[in-house]
């Protein structure tokens, strides 16, 4: 796909090595969210978790993965991006933090539920922090696509506990895109519902991203 096709093309910029499952499936959600917008890939998301999953364990593991790539995402920007205020970086520091909380209690989880904890992929994030327009509009479009990913997975969260686990964190990371937001000066909440992109078009271009 090229970018001109894309409505989120630094979604499309982020690589993630790895061969396992999860790997594939956020790929593949990254993918969605770069051609169709970060929550536009909701049903894509269930779809996919849908197929072949193990279940709860499948899912958290899927969204440790996510977990993963923010909580990289912020560490490096803390280090790399130039030109943030001061608290611009504040901000950026406590989004860390959370992500980092959000690794452990996803990871917990999954060893409770008698899992394994999937392992963290090696990650790309391109040119994300050349700048700081560059790092804060990949934030706000990474968040975005974070809230897609949980709303896609929840309708197949089997376990209450589980459901109210996942809950508590999408709503932190919508709380973190609309500060993202207000820091560019975009509304915090620009809709009301999270807006659905049609399922066979999505399917039908995300497909490559899903094989192997």
């Amino acid at each position: 796909m090229h970018s001109s096709h894309m409505v989120a093309p630094e979604l499309a910029a982020i690589e993630i090595q790895g061969v396992t499952r999860e790997a594939f499936l956020i790929r593949a959600t990254l993918a969605a969210g770069a051609t169709y917008g970060a929550l536009s890939a909701t049903p894509f998301i269930t779809k996919a978790l849908a197929q072949d999953s193990g279940g709860d364990i499948d899912i958290l593991n899927y969204a440790l993965t996510l977990e993963y790539l923010e909580a990289e995402f912020y560490t490096l920007a803390v280090k790399q991006v130039k030109g943030l205020s001061g608290d611009e970086m504040k901000l950026a520091k406590e989004l860390r933090d959370n992500e980092d909380e959000h690794v452990d209690a996803l990871a917990a989880t999954v060893k409770k539920l008698g899992g394994k904890p999937v392992a963290k992929p090696k990650l790309d994030f391109g040119g994300a922090f050349a700048d700081r327009a560059t790092f804060l509009k990949t934030a706000n479009t990474l968040e975005d696509a974070g809230v897609s990913a949980y709303n896609g997975a929840g309708p197949l969260i089997e376990s209450v506990e589980v459901l109210a686990a996942a809950g508590s964190i999408v709503q932190i990371e919508a709380r973190h895109a609309a500060l993202i937001r207000l820091v560019r000066d975009k509304p915090p909440a620009p809709l009301t519902f999270d807006k659905p992109a049609t399922m066979d078009a999505i399917i039908k271009k995300i497909t490559p991203f899903i094989k192997g």
